[in-house]
């Protein structure tokens, strides 16, 4: 009898379990762990919560959308208290001091501050000061210090609005007027504009904010602004923005033509090459002087009269000729002497007076034959003939400007790569250099498409050669900076909460919930029942084990290879621990016997 208990007795009775604790089944075997495995178990539990609640709290965390970039210049308390008064969430950037509130709070909170009459102040004061209360006793000085200031702080306000421009300062120095026109001075102002980190003012917008002071304060002259930045740096010298403007707007032309003039190219040789297969610039030389010339040319060959003035005179006398004749009459007498003794000489014939019949030699009166009255001697006469002619020949005046920015010169170089050839039988693909009438038909196409003056000097050059890649250029980019990867990454966002609760639940809380509500007891089975009598026949490495019976007080059972009396021994400690479960054991072999 006590072999076949010890051969056929079942590890386990059929007493009936306990109830749970609190209807929870886990909770009892939880309270048959160790301490130490049981707040392993809870820390491990509180954990998971806690990163759980985490995730969930990181995935629904509103999005913010800042308000205003700075509360510089606004009065911080108004604020608050009136997004306070309207339950508005906000928060407070620490590096940059912007404000941020959530988005869908974000038209609400701009209504409730426009209502409060909250706005961003750059501290200037602009013609609102003409508002203000002024008494009675304000002098001529303060009313015009009061416009001045005004003025300063609506020009500041203009010139802020640029957006290079973070603030402004405008100084207005503006004299008394004078009756005096040599006491006359004129105004001059001073501009200081702060400019944002890493921003630059060019001298087209330099000139601007010169022409907008000075359109703004009557009298002012351009030449009497200055322009300083931040750093001390003077903008506003005329004569250096007005060579840099003036050199910056020619580079700007010169590269819209050659731009102009690449494009052409690549309209004409794109859709014969395809993308890639060559490589145009063109170099355009461009003449910006300003020329002028007048030019007057004559033609001697048709000379015309016109114009004619002839003048003809003559004078008579009826007076002789007075005075002596030659050069005696200007000459002072010589020394008188008077003859020893006087002859009587006869004296010469003296000159016929005019109008007086004239003598021939031997005192006869001379006749005229055609009247046959007698010649008298012709009075003095004086006689002038001038004649002026002018003459007009053919001229012609031309008066010529050359245009600014007309084009001297062109230079154009293309390179081609080599054909690529496709067998249609294998398919393969070879490489073979363009022919010399082929590149000379490129050429001419070329020619034609950027109007080639060979007049002018223009240049063509058309090459072929092999296009290379080097592999060492080719930068590859990680794959966290792919752009598929960051797409994926972007859609992947709000899955990532999901995914990780799902993590936690199946592979965290899971497992310790299984390990808590069904522990694993050594040489147990499905059931947790296992009869002595088929372990009894176990030899070899498993016929020294033993088997332990679960229950409130764990019994350790002798191994089938141990004597009867420790068998006998262990049967009666499991007697006196659990008379019930033996009786159990004792009540299925009857049954069985029947």
């Amino acid at each position: 009898m006590a072999e076949a208990v010890a051969v056929n007795m079942p590890a386990t009775t059929a007493a009936e379990p306990k109830k749970p604790l609190l209807g929870l089944s886990f909770l009892e075997n939880l309270s048959d762990m160790s301490m130490l495995r049981q707040i392993g178990l809870l820390v491990g539990l509180a954990a998971s919560v806690a990163i759980g609640f985490a995730v969930v709290l990181w995935s629904q965390q509103p999005d913010y959308r800042p308000l205003f970039s700075s509360l510089a210049g606004m009065d911080t308390n108004q604020v608050i208290e009136t997004l306070a008064a309207a339950d508005i969430a906000y928060t407070i950037e620490p590096n940059s001091g912007a404000l941020l509130v959530k988005s869908e709070d974000y038209g609400r909170a701009q209504l409730k501050l426009a209502g409060a009459g909250v706005a961003p102040s750059d501290g200037n004061i602009g013609f609102e000061i003409l508002d203000q209360e002024q008494g009675l006793g304000t002098s001529q000085f303060m009313e015009a210090t009061r416009y001045r200031r005004g003025l300063e702080g609506e020009l500041a306000r203009t010139v802020s609005s640029l957006n290079n421009v973070k603030g402004a300062r405008v100084h207005l120095a503006i004299p008394k007027s004078s009756v005096f026109v040599r006491d006359e001075r004129k105004p001059s102002a001073s501009v200081l504009v702060e400019l944002y980190p890493g921003r630059t003012l060019e001298p087209s917008q330099v000139m601007a904010i010169v022409n907008l002071v000075a359109t703004s304060v009557p009298e002012l002259s351009k030449s009497q602004i200055t322009v300083v930045d931040q750093k001390g740096n003077l903008l506003s010298d005329q004569q250096e923005m007005s060579e840099l403007t003036m050199a910056g707007k020619q580079f700007d032309y010169s590269r819209r033509m050659e731009s102009l003039f690449t494009q052409r190219v690549h309209n004409i040789l794109q859709p014969v090459l395809g993308t890639g297969r060559y490589k145009a610039e063109v170099s355009a030389d461009v003449d910006f002087s300003a020329v002028e010339s007048t030019s007057e040319m004559f033609n001697p060959d048709q000379p015309a009269l016109r114009s004619e003035q002839q003048v003809n005179e003559q004078r008579s006398s009826s007076l002789p000729p007075q005075g002596v004749p030659g050069a005696l009459s200007n000459q002072p007498p010589g020394a008188a002497a008077a003859p020893e003794q006087a002859a009587a000489a006869p004296a010469p014939p003296g000159p016929i007076a005019s109008g007086q019949p004239l003598l021939d030699a031997n005192g006869q009166q001379v006749m005229d034959p055609a009247t046959g009255l007698p010649m008298l001697a012709p009075y003095p006469a004086d006689k002038r003939e001038q004649s002026t002619r002018n003459f007009e020949l053919d001229r012609s005046i031309s008066h010529t400007k050359q245009q600014q920015g007309r084009l001297k010169r062109l230079s154009v170089a293309v390179v081609l790569d080599d054909q690529v050839k496709i067998n249609g039988e294998t398919g393969e693909t070879t490489r073979a250099p363009w022919s010399a009438e082929e590149l000379a038909r490129f050429t001419r196409l070329v020619q034609d498409a950027v109007g080639f003056d060979a007049s002018r000097g223009d240049s063509v050059s058309v090459i072929n050669t092999s296009f290379t890649t080097d592999l060492a250029d080719i930068v590859e980019l990680p794959w966290y900076q792919n752009e598929l990867f960051l797409m994926a990454m972007g859609g992947l966002r709000q899955l990532v909460p999901a995914l990780l609760i799902f993590i936690l639940v199946w592979f965290v809380l899971r497992p310790v919930m299984k390990n808590i509500a069904n522990p694993n007891k050594g040489g147990s089975g499905a059931d947790g029942d296992v009869d002595l009598g088929d372990m009894g026949g176990l030899d070899g490495e498993l016929s020294a084990d033993r088997v332990s019976l679960g229950g409130p007080q764990s019994i350790l059972l002798p191994s089938p290879s141990e004597g009867y009396d420790a068998q006998l021994n262990a049967i009666k400690s499991l007697v006196a621990e659990d008379p019930g479960r033996v009786a159990q054991v004792v009540k299925e072999w009857i049954n069985a016997d029947e």
